[in-house]
């Protein structure tokens, strides 16, 4: 079991957040990005929204980071960590913009970043830019295919829908061969199928554990699937947040839990499939009580799960 580190404040979601994170700077995160590098945990992900509408701000909060410049900074300040996104909103950007702002990442980190996109699910911040929510679908299978190709080809060329180019050059290319990995996010058959088409890894976030096993199994009978190693990210917090980001009340994945609870539960997280894990932000009065926590997590925990 690998596990990520639970960056406090990435998102102000009244599901999962606890009230000291609100005085969390960035210079708190530099340290602490420094601190998960350090301690061995696996990988940071960022989370991303561009605009909040008002409607929504008491679930979600306003606090979201653009996710690619977050992975950036984080990816500078680390040296052996990876960097994902969880989820980046593939729709809402230009897949030419996408694939440079991940190659970047990528390169200059010397190979540490991932990506896990998302289709979206807000659909008053696709108005407000501009992108059509009903089309978002069509709109990722295709920019999927185009920055693929931009990271891949020698001589790039790719005619669309929403999106063709030819006679361009594009570098720097990921470090990573044949490109940085990709997950998917999201539980839709058509997030499935595309995570069996593109991704090495799913993030799930509405997807009950137990149901984990099934929609491993739809990923790997599809025809795109090749039997390439594949992650599974199901974080003790995923089903405490609900459609909308709703508070959801599961007793099972509560904050501050003992050790034989925690090592029980991603024991059970392992046999349904999943990969990789995140024990909750518990509930701490301080930063320097959560980096206590930090260390305990990778001290107790971590190795009875290796």
């Amino acid at each position: 079991m690998k596990f990520a580190f639970g960056m406090p404040r990435l998102i102000e979601l009244k599901a999962t957040m606890q009230p000291w994170e609100l005085s969390v700077t960035g210079a708190d995160q530099t340290r602490l990005a420094k601190l998960a590098d350090d301690l061995g945990y696996d990988m940071i992900s960022v989370p991303e929204h561009f605009l909040i509408p008002r409607a929504h701000v008491d679930l979600s909060g306003p606090h979201h980071f653009h996710a690619y410049a977050a992975m950036g900074y984080y990816a500078g300040a680390t040296s052996r960590i990876r960097i994902n996104s969880s989820i980046s909103i593939l729709p809402l950007q230009h897949p030419a913009i996408t694939a440079k702002a991940l190659s970047t990442i990528d390169w200059l980190s010397g190979g540490r970043a991932m990506v896990t996109f998302g289709a979206g699910w807000l659909e008053q911040e696709f108005d407000l830019l501009g992108v059509p929510f009903h089309q978002r679908g069509r709109m990722c299978d295709e920019y999927l295919a185009a920055i693929v190709e931009l990271w891949t080809s020698d001589d790039p060329q790719f005619e669309g829908e929403f999106v063709s180019f030819r006679d361009v050059a594009f570098a720097p290319r990921p470090v990573q061969q044949p490109h940085l990995p990709i997950w998917m996010g999201g539980e839709a058959d058509a997030v499935l199928k595309r995570a069996a088409r593109h991704a090495s890894g799913w993030w799930p976030y509405l997807t009950r554990p137990e149901d984990i096993p099934a929609k491993i199994d739809f990923i790997k009978s599809q025809p795109g699937y090749d039997g390439r190693p594949f992650d599974v990210m199901y974080g003790f917090a995923t089903s405490r947040v609900g459609e909308g980001h709703a508070v959801v009340d599961d007793p099972r994945a509560r904050p501050g839990m003992t050790a034989p609870e925690i090592i029980d539960r991603l024991g059970w997280f392992g046999t349904l499939g999943v990969t990789m894990s995140s024990v909750p932000i518990p509930a701490v009065r301080s930063i320097s009580e959560y980096e206590d926590y930090a260390r305990w997590v990778i001290e107790e925990i971590k190795p009875k799960l290796a």
